[in-house]
C-alpha cells in the first residue's frame, strides 16, 4: 500500500477496517497466483537444505542465500522502512538504505518489531510445497527433483514474501479494531489475557466467508481454459482449490491471529496511567490515540 497518499481513493484511511480488508482481498489473488507458478516446478528439497549446496560455499540453504542477497537490495532501496515489509533475512544483516528515509504517517503503534517469518518458511516449505508440486512430480517421473533450482527458489521467494504481507498486516487490523473500542481491549492488555483479546478480533462469519471465496478463486485461477477462455472440465487443475484452502485455514489465518494478539499485548506500552484512563473514558476520542511510542533501532524479533 501506498501510505504516503490518504488512501485508495481520495480520503480513505488506510487503517479503515474496509480499506485493510480491500487489501488483504487483492493479496489473495496474488499468493494463488504465485502457488500456481511454484507448483510447475518439482519439490525441489535440495534447495531447502543448508547443506544442499556446500560446494558452491554456501553457508545456508539455496533459498535463505536468494533471500539475503534480494533483501540487501531491497533493503538498500528502503523496502524495509515501510510498516508492511518484513525481511527473513536479520535486519542486523541488512544495508541501510540509500535513499533519504521516507515520513510516513503514524499509523502502527509497534514498538515490539514483531516477526514472524521463521514460522511462515517452516510451514511453507514443510507443508505447502510438498503439496501443490505433488502433481507435476508425478508427471515428470522424478523423485521430488527436476534441477529447476533457481526457477523454484525465485517462486519460492516471491510466494513467501507475499505471505508475509499478508500475514504482518494482521498489525494493522489489531490497530484499525483497537481505536474504533479502546476500552474493551484495554483490560485484556493491563491483565494479559490472550484468549479474550483473541476472541475480540475474531470474526467466524468473516472467516467462512474468506474460504468459500478462496475455494472459488482457486478453481477459477487454477483452471486450465481452452481457446475460448473457458475452463475445461477434464484437465486437472494447476494447484488443487483445497490445498489453497488449507493454507488459509490452518497456517495464515491462525498466524495472522498470533501477530494480531501480540501487538495488541504491546499496544500500551510506554503510555502513562493517564493516558491508558483517556482511552477508557474517552475512547475515540482520546488523545492518547495519536501519540506513537519512543524511536528506537529495528531488531526484527523473531516471534
Amino acid at each position: 500500500m501506498n501510505f504516503m497518499t490518504p488512501g485508495e481513493t481520495p480520503g480513505a484511511d488506510p487503517l479503515d477496517l474496509a480499506s485493510i480488508r480491500g487489501t488483504l482481498t487483492r493479496l489473495e489473488d496474488t499468493i494463488i497466483f504465485l502457488l500456481i507458478e511454484r507448483a510447475s516446478f518439482a519439490y525441489n528439497p535440495r534447495i531447502y537444505d543448508p547443506q544442499g549446496f556446500a560446494d558452491l560455499g554456501l553457508d545456508r540453504s539455496w533459498i535463505n542465500w536468494l533471500l539475503r542477497e534480494t533483501e540487501t537490495v531491497h533493503a538498500k532501496i528502503r523496502r524495509y522502512d515501510s510498516p508492511d515489509e518484513h525481511p527473513f533475512t536479520a535486519r542486523d544483516q541488512l544495508p541501510s538504505a540509500i535513499l533519504p528515509p521516507l515520513e510516513y504517517p503514524p499509523l502502527l503503534y509497534d514498538p515490539t518489531d514483531i516477526n514472524v517469518n521463521e514460522r511462515i518458511m517452516d510451514f511453507y516449505v514443510g507443508q505447502i510445497v510438498p503439496s501443490i508440486t505433488r502433481v507435476v512430480t508425478e508427471k515428470l517421473g522424478k523423485v521430488d527433483d527436476d534441477g529447476n533450482y533457481g526457477s523454484a527458489a525465485t517462486r519460492d521467494l516471491d510466494a513467501l514474501q507475499a505471505m508475509s504481507r499478508r500475514i504482518h498486516y494482521g498489525m494493522f487490523v489489531s490497530e484499525s479494531k483497537f481505536r474504533s473500542a479502546p476500552a474493551d481491549f484495554v483490560p485484556h492488555i493491563l491483565n494479559p489475557n490472550p484468549s479474550a483479546l483473541l476472541a475480540l478480533i475474531t470474526k467466524p462469519e468473516v472467516e467462512a466467508a474468506l474460504l468459500r471465496r478462496l475455494d472459488k478463486k482457486a478453481r477459477w485461477y487454477g483452471a486450465e481454459l481452452g481457446p475460448e477462455g473457458d475452463p475445461v472440465a477434464e484437465r486437472e487443475p494447476k494447484v488443487q482449490p483445497e490445498e489453497v484452502v488449507r493454507l488459509y485455514e490452518e497456517y495464515i489465518i491462525p498466524l495472522t491471529k498470533d501477530v494480531e494478539v501480540e501487538y495488541l499485548l504491546h499496544r500500551l506500552d510506554g503510555l502513562s496511567q493517564a493516558e491508558i484512563d483517556d482511552l477508557v473514558q474517552n475512547g475515540t476520542a482520546s488523545k492518547a490515540l495519536s501519540k506513537q511510542p519512543p524511536v528506537k533501532a529495528k531488531t526484527a524479533r523473531q516471534s
